[in-house]
């Protein structure tokens, strides 16, 4: 499957700007992905950050839409997601040596549709549920554009990741 990036509509209302944007970065970072070896995907390349390969940077977004999403907005327990596991070595969530990219692109995939799915039952001023922790009250809206950094950011990682270890680059 080819994935295209595409911008939300200029005169689009508001949520479905925030929503457009988010899912375009979700497309770059899959893009990014596209046609690379597994070998490459698991490759270190950025001497001061040994963790940030393709495949980390998959993993990590997953359970950073895990966090928002589910954790803070929805008030789920925090048990599964690696960040939060203090027994764990830090940056667990980017730790995939042996994982498969193809099984970290699918699970974030299912990730961003349950943040779909609790993005559709939250107005862009609703508050999160989570009260233990402070970010727990951050809105929709404020994790929207949250998320629209976080990923963008990351994808802007990819680039560069990308054209050091097969020579791909280029903006969608």
């Amino acid at each position: 499957m080819t994935i295209t990036p595409t911008r939300p509509a200029y005169d689009a209302d508001e949520r479905t700007q925030l929503v457009g944007w988010l899912d375009m970065q979700r497309d770059i970072i899959r893009w990014k992905c596209q046609g690379v070896s597994e070998d490459d995907a698991h490759r270190p390349v950025l001497p001061g950050s040994p963790l940030m390969t393709l495949a980390g940077i998959v993993s990590h977004l997953r359970w950073v839409e895990h966090c928002w999403f589910q954790i803070l907005l929805n008030n789920e327990s925090p048990a599964k997601n690696p960040q939060f596991d203090e027994a764990l070595p830090e940056d667990a969530d980017m730790r995939v040596e042996g994982i498969p990219l193809a099984q970290l692109l699918e699970e974030y995939e299912r990730e961003c549709e349950s943040s779909n799915e609790t993005m559709a039952a939250f107005a862009l001023d609703d508050i999160g549920k989570n009260r233990d922790y402070k970010s727990g009250s951050a809105s929709l809206r404020w994790v929207l554009f949250h998320m629209i950094e976080e990923t963008a950011r990351h994808a802007g990682h990819m680039d560069a990741i990308r054209e050091l270890v097969d020579g791909t680059k280029g903006y969608f």
